[in-house]
């Protein structure tokens, strides 16, 4: 075989392995968004059970907080797709720059989140707690979902920090290229389907009343 249809051929199979690779991210992001969905569609049918008690508890959280989250995660989701955009272009160090603000971002959130979780916790408002089984039953169930709902989104997080961690190692030593960046990208679209959970989980507890 020539080195012409060699090279051809080994194209076709990175092409290929890229096809397939791209497949998976989005078969495997459609499970994520059935997952999340379930969850979306019984805190409707529970918010339509008890309006009056959703607002009342939703009124516990702490907009500010929330709102700051919103603000880090769209900034990552920028960073993160500029970094995808530096390599193709074959800038290396703007890739890991971008790369490295993605992750810091990520940090941030859960740093904000810990500290908003802990203050829950200070006032007796968790599941099963004595504070909250006082509660009428809308406000249980609204913070039984919201820490369902944001606590497995932050597991998402921190998933997503250690797949970033692991792109930040592949970029640094080259195996992840501007003409194999597959693998970057996918995590990109894992760390944008991240972000979009949250936007939806933002207004639907910190914004109802």
């Amino acid at each position: 075989m020539s080195q012409s249809n060699q090279a051809a051929a080994v194209d076709h199979h990175v092409h290929r392995d890229d096809v397939g690779a791209k497949m998976g991210m989005w078969l495997f992001l459609f499970t994520e968004v059935l997952l999340f969905g379930g969850m979306f569609l019984a805190y409707a049918v529970y918010r339509f059970q008890y309006p009056d008690q959703f607002k009342l508890a939703a009124l516990e959280l702490d907009t500010t907080m929330g709102t700051l989250n919103t603000i880090i995660l769209l900034t990552s989701s920028l960073t993160m797709a500029l970094s995808i955009l530096a390599l193709q272009k074959k800038n290396k160090f703007l890739s890991i720059i971008n790369l490295v603000l993605t992750i810091f971002f990520a940090f941030g959130f859960m740093v904000n989140k810990y500290f908003e979780w802990s203050s829950k916790f200070s006032h007796d408002l968790y599941p099963g707690s004595e504070t909250m089984l006082n509660k009428q039953d809308g406000e249980i169930v609204f913070f039984g979902l919201y820490y369902i709902m944001t606590g497995l989104h932050g597991l998402h997080i921190i998933i997503g920090i250690v797949i970033l961690l692991f792109m930040l190692v592949f970029v640094s030593r080259g195996s992840v290229t501007h003409d194999n960046y597959v693998k970057l990208e996918n995590s990109g679209l894992y760390w944008h389907l991240v972000d979009l959970i949250w936007i939806f989980l933002f207004p639907l507890f910190y914004l109802i009343h």
